[in-house]
């Protein structure tokens, strides 16, 4: 992102809120390190710490900013002799304060600031980031354990990340429809005899050329039975499906988080589009129940009771669709949650566990399937959540012997077999909670099976 990028405005405020909720305690937020690949000489593309990010508004290695009642200070590396040689003019300071909106100052006088109050702090996802934390603060800094100040801190953050602010709406929306055009020229670029990496290869180029990246590893696959396949190794055949799971990051690091199906053909045969509608169905409900006040563990239920409705009406599921959902019979062909929560991370907040993602007194549930559910708290205006049911047959889960005695009373093997054509089905979008109900940001993408037919077509 460049300086003019940066959402002063927004970034400030988002720092009065922290320190607001701090009240006498400060805090240091780190951004982390670059990760080395092979040699020093070749890191991995370096992105800030999103909890860093959220409150600086740019990636900028190595820094860490000090929140306190007084304000914001940030403190950066001081620049080698040679950096301008190898990469370029950076930002000089007086830039880089106007732009963030804050004091900057240099690294070397962070510990000066520190040995006048101890500062909680957020631990970084990057072990370098981590172990550079650790000796900083003198004292070990771990991935997802917090206690103390720490935890407090979590806690507000957490509290400023959950409903999102005009300007990281913008952001979201800018990553939506980032991945409508890269759903679209997937769906375009699909062909008999063709390869799941041309696809990936026309999705990807999309976000390149709005100077956008993916929020993560994208999984592109006929496979869609393996919730997370990465690497695209595999040759496209009539009657294949191909599951995208692709989004956007925005240039301000706002995640996009999308997933369609579409046959390889172009046409859905009979058994693929009864299975398709049966998830678009579920989806639906879903959607439709968010709004503020709703806790989000019921709107994964409401996708869960179409699930079994739809499959009994198919008749591979038998016996009553309240009962199947209540013993989790259901999660024999979906077995995931429904969806999370979606921000500056594609899986917000998800650094600090189930701190972010359960409410005070909620807990995980033992059930198969349930126990996935990444979220369980009541939605709120601004908050923006993933809805993505599915469907999917996985060997692996009917042959297990814990879930024998459901297989054989809930499950008719003969009707299964008659969709053999069908390995994983998932559709996904992303949906805003607004102060009467939803949004859907990324409703403009073909969903309906003669939407995403004539999509291949154009």
């Amino acid at each position: 992102m460049q300086l003019e990028e940066i959402p002063t405005d927004a970034v400030r405020a988002r720092r009065a809120r922290l320190a607001a909720r701090l009240g006498d305690d400060p805090a240091l937020i780190f951004a982390g390190r670059a990760r080395v690949r092979h040699y020093a000489a070749n890191p991995f593309p370096f992105r800030a710490a999103s909890h860093f990010l959220y409150l600086v508004g740019a990636s900028l290695e190595g820094a860490a900013l000090w929140v306190d009642r007084e304000g914001a200070r940030l403190f950066v590396p001081e620049k080698d002799d040679d950096d301008e040689l190898w990469h370029g003019r950076t930002p000089s300071t007086q830039e880089l304060a106007a732009a963030v909106g804050c004091e900057v100052r240099p690294l070397s006088e962070l510990p000066a600031t520190m040995a006048r109050a101890r500062p909680a702090t957020l631990p970084c996802p990057d072990l370098e980031g981590r172990a550079e934390q650790s000796a900083l603060l003198g004292r070990e800094i771990r991935y997802r354990v917090l206690d103390g100040e720490d935890l407090s801190l979590a806690s507000a953050m957490i509290a400023l990340r959950l409903a999102h602010d005009d300007a990281a709406v913008r952001e979201l929306r800018a990553a939506a429809a980032a991945a409508d055009e890269a759903h679209r020229a997937g769906m375009r670029a699909t062909r008999v005899g063709g390869h799941e990496r041309e696809v990936r290869a026309a999705m990807e180029a999309a976000f390149l050329r709005r100077g956008m990246t993916t929020s993560y590893e994208p999984i592109l696959t006929i496979h869609g039975e393996v919730l997370h396949l990465h690497g695209q190794t595999n040759a496209l055949a009539s009657g294949d499906m191909i599951l995208a799971d692709v989004g956007a990051e925005s240039r301000g690091g706002f995640a996009s988080d999308v997933t369609r199906c579409w046959p390889v053909s172009g046409r859905f045969s009979a058994t693929q589009r009864a299975l398709y509608d049966v998830v678009l169905e579920a989806q639906r409900r879903s959607i439709a129940t968010v709004r503020p006040g709703v806790r989000y563990r019921d709107v994964h239920l409401a996708s869960c009771h179409a699930i079994a409705e739809g499959l009994v009406a198919l008749g591979i599921l038998r016996g009553d669709p309240k009962e199947i959902v209540e013993v989790g019979a259901h999660a024999l062909f979906f077995p995931h949650g429904v969806g999370h929560l979606l921000g500056m991370d594609v899986h917000d907040m998800e650094d600090l566990g189930d701190l972010a993602g359960y409410a005070k007194g909620r807990t995980r549930s033992a059930q198969f399937g349930l126990s996935y559910l990444r979220l369980d708290r009541d939605l709120a205006p601004g908050t923006t959540v993933t809805i993505e049911p599915g469907f999917y047959v996985v060997p692996a889960i009917l042959r297990e012997p814990r879930f024998s005695a459901l297989v054989t009373q809930y499950v008719d093997q003969g009707v299964l077999a008659k969709f053999s054509d069908v390995r994983g089905i998932r559709i996904e979008d992303d949906v805003l909670v607004t102060d009467r109900g939803a949004e859907v940001l990324t409703a403009s993408i073909p969903k309906t099976a003669p939407e995403v037919e004539a999509a291949m077509r154009t």
